[in-house]
């Protein structure tokens, strides 16, 4: 059955609308603005995905039950526990410090996401969809765990993977260690730890469901192209540009997108979240802590994007690319990427930006019923303006 998906951090829902256009590799398709009062971005992948990162409107409410039984009943009073080493506590006591709230307003509208610290001297990676449209004469307001605040200023963000560095001045905080998310599992202990909703230091946990989903996501009039883990770790509007963290609190993703079922107002998880691999998004973000930007890696065609599959067919090829000297052709499909199997045109782009430009990759292309190996080296994207 088909599922919606949904944004996290600015995040919203919707459907996947059929994909008929050509994009080229260096430059994908855009969508129109969103508005984001307290939701806004939507992402697409094979299950409909949204992206989301809101604040909540109106309060919650408690119950408390009451009973007339007259048994009595021993209350244990003390101190607090301290958290056994190596359980999920443990892991949320430590990474928590360093886990920021973002307030972000823009010309589309206000919204609210998460962030996590990357160094002492003030350096916060989050989502594009998050913190992008602060660019445009927005503000970002920082809250930390302990309920200092500070300011935020957008060093650069790269919208094709979703990623954003933001800079606060201060000089003492604790960054998060990054782990490696080729070392990940399907099964392994996940943690995400985020502002859904506006709640700040919020915990959930669960297991990392599979690896390599093709999402791609949508927002600030770009798309993003994302090779995600998924997990089941409760992720909702607001989580996102979060860390998703494994049992030694390492961040091993950064939260991005969740699938809802599209039905009414069924925005919220249903076991379904999408996290950018950490090992993509530390490239990024280096290059945009050095110098303010951070380079995306194309072939040089163009995708028949109503083609069915399985694979990506050309439909035209860059003069002077990496696939015109390589000696791809017009009608050429191609069916894998470094010997892993392509299912369609989003798996394709999703498979050539999980590397860098400088890489040199292998593909298998389908022609005129004969079976050809392509080596190639990936080049840069040129700059949008």
């Amino acid at each position: 059955m088909t599922t919606t998906p949904e944004i996290l951090s600015t995040e919203e829902t919707t459907t996947l609308p059929p994909i008929n256009s050509t994009p080229n590799f260096s430059e994908p398709a855009s969508e129109a603005p969103k508005d984001k009062s307290r939701v806004g971005l939507l992402i697409t992948s094979a299950a409909l995905i949204s992206l989301f990162g809101g604040a909540v409107g109106g309060a919650v409410g408690y119950t408390v039950a009451e009973s007339n039984s007259s048994s009595s009943i021993t209350v244990a009073t003390g101190g607090s526990v301290t958290p056994v080493a190596g359980s999920i506590a443990a892991v949320a006591a430590a990474v928590q410090p360093s886990v920021v709230q973002l307030n972000v307003s823009g010309s589309q509208g206000e919204g609210t996401g998460t962030g996590f610290v990357v160094s002492s001297d003030g350096y916060i990676v989050t989502n594009n969809h998050v913190v992008g449209d602060a660019g445009n004469g927005g503000t970002i307001d920082v809250t930390f765990v302990d309920g200092s605040t500070a300011t935020g200023k957008l060093v650069g963000a790269n919208p094709g993977y979703d990623i954003a560095v933001v800079k606060v001045d201060r000089n003492d905080l604790t960054a998060l260690t990054l782990g490696s998310s080729d070392a990940v599992n399907v099964g392994d202990t996940a943690i995400a730890i985020g502002s859904p909703l506006g709640l700040q230091g919020t915990v959930t946990s669960g297991i990392i469901s599979a690896l390599n989903r093709p999402v791609t996501a949508g927002g600030q009039g770009d798309t993003a192209y994302i090779n995600a883990i998924q997990t089941d770790a409760a992720i909702n509007p607001g989580n996102s540009g979060g860390p998703l963290v494994n049992a030694l609190g390492e961040v091993i993703g950064v939260n991005s997108a969740i699938a809802t079922l599209g039905m009414g107002d069924a925005s919220g998880s249903i076991g379904l979240g999408f996290s950018i691999p950490i090992d993509t998004a530390k490239r990024i973000v280096d290059e945009i802590i050095k110098t303010g930007t951070s380079q995306t890696p194309v072939i040089g065609v163009q995708l028949d994007m109503g083609f069915a599959g399985p694979g990506g067919a050309v439909a035209e090829v860059t003069p002077g690319s990496p696939a015109d000297t390589a000696g791809l052709q017009e009608g050429d499909v191609i069916t894998k990427v470094g010997g892993n199997l392509i299912s369609d045109s989003t798996a394709l782009i999703v498979a050539i930006r999980a590397n860098a430009p400088g890489d040199q990759i292998e593909l298998t292309v389908l022609r005129n019923g004969q079976t050809l190996t392509v080596p190639l080296t990936l080049t840069a994207a040129e700059p949008t303006s």
